[in-house]
């Protein structure tokens, strides 16, 4: 079954640039876009059946809107649409579920956009099963930027790091772009952070020689699945936001991890994750792994 690529929109200047962004990636990875808008019918000062039609044609208008352009700039993509009367996160994570992935605007005055300011966006963040991308209404999001290499921050070099590889080689593949993958290792107490780590960890079985081994031993089944993809690669002991979002100051594309909690943690994303999603200028896909 071919899964869509699906776009949260709300009429926003946010979520119209990450459904433009959508449309591009759809396109490069030959899949179908699926647009959705969720709302809950809010009764005002206004007969109810009155109020509940205009916000219900409002709705029906940004879809169709959307629609017609993406169509106007791709049409050889497919795109479909959904207008829902229900939570916006719930119809989200649903969606979500059933996606290659789902594209969000990162920032706006309603909740499927704002999610650096409300709860929707937290929610999908934490608990989506599939990649989720946000993107900013800047021009890092638009289409000259797309060719730039792909960030991919990595903390863990186990079983964790292979959802995240994946999803970056295919993305950088789907470009013709340039893999960077940046390692920034969580250290034991006897190392520390700073300038002062890089000299006796630099040496001879030292903790950078053995994160770069580590690091080309995670890269090489991806590379060799991959061959047409380049990759440079960075191991760095400072702190892995910043050494992630230095990366990321010229990507086309940052992807970094999320562990899946259990209901109990809350809606956690993790440190770096967060750090990305707030500061980075680039769209940044968060991918779930165990």
């Amino acid at each position: 079954m071919i899964r869509p690529i699906t776009v949260g929109l709300d009429g926003s200047p946010e979520s119209l640039a990450a459904a433009d962004w959508a449309a591009r990636e759809a396109q490069r990875r030959e899949l179908p876009l699926h647009l959705v808008h969720a709302w809950i019918w809010q009764p005002h000062d206004v007969p109810a059946a009155e109020d509940m039609a205009t916000q219900r044609r409002w709705a029906q208008r940004v879809l169709r809107d959307a629609e017609e352009e993406l169509r106007g700039r791709h049409p050889e993509l497919t795109v479909t649409t959904e207008q829902l009367s229900d939570t916006a996160y719930e119809v989200l994570l649903d969606r979500a579920e059933k996606s290659d992935l789902l594209v969000l605007g990162s920032s706006g005055h309603s909740a499927v956009a704002g999610f650096l300011l409300g709860s929707v966006g937290q929610h999908v963040l934490a608990r989506a099963k599939s990649p989720v991308v946000m993107v900013r209404p800047n021009a890092r999001s638009a289409a000259e930027h797309d060719g730039r290499e792909v960030v991919v921050g990595l903390q863990d070099l186990g079983d964790p790091a292979g959802p995240l590889l994946e999803f970056a080689f295919r993305a950088a593949a789907a470009r013709g772009a340039t893999l960077h993958a940046v390692h920034a290792p969580s250290l034991p107490p006897l190392y520390g952070y700073g300038p002062a780590v890089g000299l006796p960890a630099g040496r001879e079985d030292g903790a950078t020689e053995q994160a770069e081994k580590a690091l080309s031993h995670a890269l090489k089944p991806w590379r060799d699945r991959y061959p047409q993809v380049p990759v440079a690669r960075t191991v760095d002991l400072a702190r892995a936001s910043g050494v992630v979002l230095q990366a990321a100051a010229q990507a086309g594309l940052v992807v970094v991890g999320r562990r899946v909690h259990r209901p109990a943690l809350g809606m956690r994303i993790g440190p770096v994750a967060h750090a990305v999603l707030h500061h980075a200028a680039a769209p940044v896909a968060v991918v779930p792994h165990d």
